[in-house]
């Protein structure tokens, strides 16, 4: 299954992961090993990007916490994961990638208007 594109312009992209939470990775269009190999400009633009997503999970979903992570040991290549972390989802406290913690049923908002006001956020700022 192809992860879906929220917003994409010349240089990243940002895609929503199949998930049970609101989880999104901001990508580099090229493919840079280390954040420190991503030239400044394109560096503060991922970080802005990142304050964005942030602030709109927050104002959409009123989530129990924000998760940030950058692994990038399978796919190795700079991109950021953005998670809206909720006390009933299966995993919390864990990390995503941790033990599942019990069966869990999220009722959440339209991810549909989220992306939306995502996708528009992102575009005022970054065009």
């Amino acid at each position: 299954m192809q992860n879906m594109i929220i917003y994409e312009d010349f240089s990243l992209y940002v895609e929503k992961e199949d998930s049970e939470i609101p989880w999104l990775k901001i990508f580099t269009k090229e493919p840079y090993k280390e954040l420190s190999d991503v030239p400044i400009e394109l560096r503060k633009k991922l970080w802005k990007t990142y304050d964005i997503i942030e602030y709109e999970m927050i104002q959409y979903y009123k989530p129990t916490k924000i998760n940030m992570a950058s692994f990038a040991n399978i796919l190795p290549r700079v991109h950021i994961h953005v998670m809206a972390r909720f006390l009933e989802d299966s995993y919390f406290p864990q990390p995503m990638w941790g033990e599942k913690q019990r069966e869990s049923k999220l009722i959440l908002p339209d991810e549909e208007a989220f992306h939306k006001s995502v996708f528009h956020a992102l575009t005022e700022k970054h065009n």
